[in-house]
Formats: structure tokens, sequence, C-alpha cells
């Protein structure tokens, strides 16, 4: 962890893979992480927490299967979203997007219980190969 300002900016600026979230600083036991995004990520669900989500630029639409059926939510840029643990959902961005996430120290990118994972992208971390 820096003891200096992180300009969010500059580090978005400072890579260019899909879906790779990167870790910014950390707050006690959580990684503050950011990411680009476009198209869709996989249905997935984090069972021991909740995930926050802040779009800083473009617009994210996450998918939800509730216990009353599916719904998605439509974030624009400076919208805030807390997606509740066991929740399956699933993240997309038609146009692309730049997102901030709040996540504990270790929470895997593809959750807990995630759907097949396309094999361009690391099973473990949910990081796109190659990035």
């Amino acid at each position: 962890m820096s003891s200096e300002p992180v300009l969010l900016g500059k580090a978005l600026a400072s890579f260019d893979a899909l879906w790779s979230p990167r870790i910014v600083t950390s707050v006690n036991d959580y990684d503050v992480r950011i990411a680009k995004v476009e198209g869709e990520h996989i249905w997935h669900a984090h069972d021991d927490t909740d995930e926050f989500f802040l779009v800083l630029d473009g617009e994210l639409r996450i998918s939800l299967r509730e216990p009353a059926g599916e719904r998605t939510v439509l974030l624009p840029q400076g919208a805030v979203f807390t997606v509740p643990r066991g929740t399956e959902h699933k993240p997309y961005a038609p146009s692309g997007a730049s997102i901030l996430l709040f996540e504990p120290t270790g929470t895997p990118t593809v959750g807990d219980r995630h759907d097949e994972i396309p094999k361009h992208v690391d099973s473990t971390t949910g990081h796109a190969l190659g990035a």
C-alpha cells in the first residue's frame, strides 16, 4: 500500500486488459480494485461476501438472479451498487466502462460458484490470460 495518493485515471491508463481488476490500495482486510470492462462477464456468486461496484466511467449493467426472479440493474457513471453475498450475478458493459470494486482481500473475480469460464480467462484469478 502506498503512502501517496493514487490517481485513478493514471492507474486505469496503465493497463488495457478487460475484466482483470488491479488492486490500487487496501483498507483493513479489503482490496480496492479498479477494472476496465466491456462485453459480458460470467454468472457467478460470492458465498461469503457482498460485492461493491462504483462506476467511474461509462455504464455497467448487472443481471441478478434473486428469489423473486431475474432482474437487471443499470449503473450510470457515478452510481454505486452492492450485490448481496450469495446472489448470482453477471456484470456486463455493452459499450465499456471503468469500475471500482471493494472486496475482502483474496476474493476471486469469478466468485465461489460460477458458470464455465471461457478459455481466455484464468480460472483462479478471473483475469484474462496474457494480460
